[in-house]
């Protein structure tokens, strides 16, 4: 992965899948981009020519106030595209193939993003990019239609919410016991209402009654937090089933726990491992006092 310290500066000195990023965004979503400042100082000296020569043509106030409206915002909206494109680089993989990406993705998108200005939510959504430019459809047009929705807000709390996140190789469990009553959840804002919040606007499924099972296991399963590997022995051979909690990730969920920048958290860890050995599941991780 490219150094994120490096000023990128001429096209020569880019990598395959930036200069491959750079050419599909003007082929699929008409953005002119070129990764240097002389450009854009270009084009700002170039705006305010245009904005000083309107005192000198007789035209009604209201169509100047417009004028000069519209390019203010376009400026804004430019500049934001071209600040979520710049974070983007430093996230591309080397096998990065964003010429396989979607038109229409890559249109949606950036219909999406020039109304981004802040700096956390901008690195959410280079996240985005470089993850469908890493491995083109990752990322379904319906979640970005979703994130589009979050506010900063909304995005800090999901982030929270994947903090208790375990991994089966293919999915990942949010797993909420008790309807996130111990204050191992609620110091970060885990709670009956946030869930129910999470749910509305489609991150999650939220069981507050009878809560979620993964059913057919057999009598040895290996499940993962944050790249620790625990290894579950049931009591029988096969036909086991394993208590999840009450919320499960909707699809979009599942997409947007990949950029989230959630960390292991130690006293959860060891929450659920005793947990279930009190359901008699034997942990490869031994606790006492259970």
């Amino acid at each position: 992965m490219p150094d994120s310290t490096k000023a990128i500066i001429n096209f020569g000195d880019l990598s395959k899948p930036i200069t491959a990023l750079i050419e599909k965004l003007s082929s699929g979503a008409g953005i002119l981009y070129e990764p240097t400042r002389i450009k854009k100082q270009a084009l700002a000296e170039a705006e305010a020519k245009k904005t000083h020569a309107l005192a000198d043509i007789e035209v009604q106030d209201i169509q100047k106030r417009a004028l000069e409206r519209f390019v203010r915002e376009e400026t804004i909206k430019q500049k934001n595209i071209e600040s979520i494109t710049e974070k983007t680089f430093e996230k591309l993989d080397d096998t990065a193939k964003p010429e396989e990406i979607e038109d229409d993705w890559i249109s949606n998108f950036f219909d999406k993003v020039k109304f981004i200005s802040d700096s956390e939510m901008q690195d959410l959504w280079a996240k985005l990019l470089a993850g469908e430019s890493n491995k083109p459809g990752k990322y379904s047009k319906r979640t970005i239609e979703l994130i589009a929705s979050l506010d900063k807000k909304d995005a800090k709390l999901f982030n929270n919410l994947c903090t208790f996140c375990w991994h089966d190789g293919n999915e990942a469990y949010p797993i909420i016991i008790d309807n996130a009553e111990n204050e191992i959840y609620k110091k970060q804002n885990i709670n009956f209402s946030s869930l129910l919040h999470l749910q509305n606007i489609g991150l999650i499924q939220f069981n507050s009654v009878s809560g979620f099972r993964k059913l057919g296991f057999q009598k040895y399963f290996t499940i993962y937090y944050y790249g620790k590997a625990i290894n579950l022995e049931f009591k029988k051979k096969t036909n086991n089933e394993l208590d999840i909690g009450n919320v499960l990730l909707t699809q979009s969920g599942q997409e947007l726990i990949s950029i989230c920048n959630s960390a292991m958290n130690d006293d959860f860890f060891m929450y659920i491992l005793k947990e279930w050995q009190k359901k008699e599941i034997i942990t490869s991780e031994r606790l006492k006092n259970v």
